[in-house]
């Protein structure tokens, strides 16, 4: 089951904040890139922090699993362009492509800088449009391959915890339309085009980032708030998002594409539209 033997993934967005001690310290990305491992895949792990994506491919040989590290700018074409060649050259080929490079900054329309819009659509879209643009046409010699993508419950009918992110939002939208788009596109070459929309998760960037964004100097207030905010009880965490990850890019999802899978804890059913 969920068995990736002999296959290639590409992971953008490997590397996470802070060491990996405990569920919670684990990324999207890197927990993704070492069960990916652990289910026989040979990962290539992209980050744009070099100690990051180090320690993801040390955590996958520390367990006899195989990874090749390189740090990478995902919005930049000649840089990801440069990752694929060298991917291909190591192993010969990718099978699976996760496009999780990704992250919110907040602002609405009038309050938001031009530039943090500018970047905030590079960071979230421009990347996953560069993964592709480089891997698909790998993956259509090869006759096939599985991609994800990773979008956000905050491109649907809220705004999480009350915040506005607009240009996360618009973009994390457009990754579910860039997703179907792609999905047909390359559905007659044995490729499929799946999302993962994550709602409220704990990783590393909960007391890294959001509690200096949200301006709590309580970082387990905010943490139990967020846990509160979720109808099944609790926050995911990046092993929830790993495991919906692996499952769209195994052969027991070989029947779907173009599609999303929300992993949320009930939270976008249990909010009004």
């Amino acid at each position: 089951m969920l068995d990736l033997t002999g296959r290639t993934a590409f992971i953008t967005g490997a590397g996470s904040v802070g060491e990996a001690k405990g569920d919670t310290a684990w990324g999207n990305g890197r927990a993704t890139a070492v069960l990916m491992a652990r289910q026989g895949a040979r990962v290539f792990a992209l980050d744009i922090n070099p100690a990051a994506v180090a320690e993801t491919g040390r955590l996958i040989e520390a367990e006899g699993g195989t990874c090749a590290t390189r740090t990478c700018d995902m919005t930049m074409a000649a840089e990801v362009e440069a990752a694929v060649a060298e991917c291909l050259a190591r192993f010969g080929g990718i099978d699976i492509l996760v496009n999780n490079v990704g992250g919110s900054a907040p602002g609405d329309a009038v309050t938001m800088p031009e530039e943090v819009w500018d970047g905030q659509m590079d960071h979230n879209l421009k990347t996953a449009f560069l993964g592709c643009k480089y891997v698909l046409p790998v993956m259509e010699r090869q006759g096939g391959g599985a991609v994800v993508n990773i979008s956000s419950v905050a491109c649907m009918s809220h705004q999480v915890e009350g915040r506005t992110n607009v240009a996360y939002a618009a973009a994390k939208a457009g990754v579910l339309a860039f997703t179907r788009s792609t999905a047909i596109a390359f559905v007659k070459k044995g490729i499929r085009v799946n999302t993962v929309v994550p709602g409220t998760m704990h990783t590393p960037l909960v007391e890294h980032r959001l509690a200096k964004q949200m301006g709590a100097n309580d970082a387990q207030a905010l943490v139990a708030k967020r846990h509160a905010s979720v109808p099944i009880g609790r926050m995911g965490d990046a092993w929830d998002v790993a495991n919906a990850v692996l499952f769209l890019a195994s052969d027991e999802a070989r029947y779907i594409t173009a599609t999303q899978l929300v992993v949320d804890g009930g939270l976008t059913a249990a909010r009004p539209g």
